[in-house]
């Protein structure tokens, strides 16, 4: 550390399916990381490349950790140190992380970086991680992918009359639960190009509600203004901060959860007041609450399905690298549109054939596209 102690941290790396390969999964920086939560985020990576059609297995890895905490000196030798417990993991064509939680561009790079120094001759070697800075080979489309996807997932639900009550995004009134890349760019997309008004926005210190909508850029400009102490949305034009109950309970058209995971427990459920909500966060809706949401007919889109798109442009950016080329960014979205909405026609001729919830046909079609891949594979020996 800077004050020269030394300081262990744990860390994992969980490859959870090799069905295809390399592996592909996002490391995050967090408290709250522990091996069950890692393995289970492998095993819905897995899910998520089959929904939305991809050649990876399901991977994920994480230090304990809060960065917040932390200068960016210690960060660099924490990752530095992380990726070489892990490089005889990863690699182009074995294992292939890309940012989560508490990671970023300058991260990836540090771990790229790191593993070429011990694979000086690899070919193609900054294909080892995606989600990189523009200048070692990163995607230009890569901040913005997760949230584009998804809202692209949700504009295909209302064209085609799948959410009751919502013929268009126009005038839509939205929350967002979390604000870091993914919220904030969902929110800014959704605001900018579909003429939502977001009412409602919350980071980890609390929520802000304002029925007339704010303009997510300027609260994002408050948020990271170097005067605002508190690096939080909290106190943006004198709103009050509400709780995650009270705030995720306000009435909406669309709530979007985009911040960890069983935020939307049963309790919270039963008084949602939304029309859809679209999951961008990883689990973020308990098995009770999944119930009780079924039951008052409250359209979901999972999150299996619903942010694929990170993932879907990390695959423009490992292609890329492999090609040795620079993808243009209207070749990289029109990609992630066909994709996105080739999967959500998926999911819907599922749920329609086996008439069942959205999140059971975001499964069946995982599971079953694996399925099919062990068949034609075979087992050996």
């Amino acid at each position: 550390m800077n004050d020269g102690t030394l300081k262990i941290f744990v860390g994992y790396r969980v490859q959870h399916s090799k069905l295809y390969e390399p592996t592909k999964g996002g490391i995050r920086y967090s408290p709250d990381v522990d091996l069950s939560v890692i393995t289970a985020l492998a095993m819905e990576m897995t899910l998520k490349c089959r929904v939305a059609d991809l050649p990876f297995g399901g991977a994920k890895g994480g230090v304990i950790c809060n960065p917040r905490e932390m200068s960016p000196d210690e960060l660099e030798r924490m990752t530095r140190r992380y990726t070489f417990e892990i490089s005889s993991m990863i690699g182009p064509d074995s294992d292939v992380p890309a940012p989560d939680i508490g990671t970023g561009p300058k991260e990836m790079g540090i771990m790229f970086d790191t593993y070429k120094m011990f694979n000086q001759r690899a070919p193609y070697a900054n294909a080892v991680v995606t989600g990189k800075p523009l200048t070692l080979g990163g995607c230009s489309a890569r901040l913005e992918a997760t949230a584009q996807g998804g809202v692209c997932i949700l504009d295909e639900a209302v064209k085609q009359g799948h959410i009751s009550g919502l013929t268009s995004l126009k005038d839509a009134t939205v929350i967002v639960q979390g604000f870091g890349n993914v919220g904030f760019h969902t929110a800014n997309i959704l605001h900018k190009d579909y003429g939502c008004r977001i009412i409602g926005i919350s980071d980890s210190k609390g929520g802000i509600y304002n029925p007339k909508g704010s303009n997510p850029s300027d609260v994002h400009n408050y948020k990271t203004d170097e005067k605002n102490e508190k690096e939080s949305i909290v106190g943006y034009e004198g709103l009050d901060t509400l709780a995650t109950d009270e705030f995720l309970t306000k009435e909406c058209d669309i709530l979007v959860p985009a911040a960890k995971e069983t935020q939307i427990i049963g309790s919270i459920a039963a008084d949602l007041k939304t029309k859809v909500i679209l999951e961008l966060a990883n689990g973020p809706t308990t098995n009770l609450a999944d119930k009780i949401l079924s039951e008052k007919d409250v359209y979901l889109i999972p999150d299996i399905l619903a942010n694929a798109g990170g993932v879907t442009v990390s695959y423009c950016e490992w292609l890329q690298n492999k090609e040795g080329t620079q993808w243009k960014i209207d070749a990289v979205n029109s990609l992630l549109r066909e994709k996105m909405t080739t999967a959500y026609g998926d999911l819907v001729s599922t749920v329609k054939s086996h008439d069942v919830t959205t999140r059971e046909g975001a499964y069946m079609l995982a599971i079953s596209r694996a399925m099919q891949v062990v068949k034609d594979r075979g087992i050996f020996p």
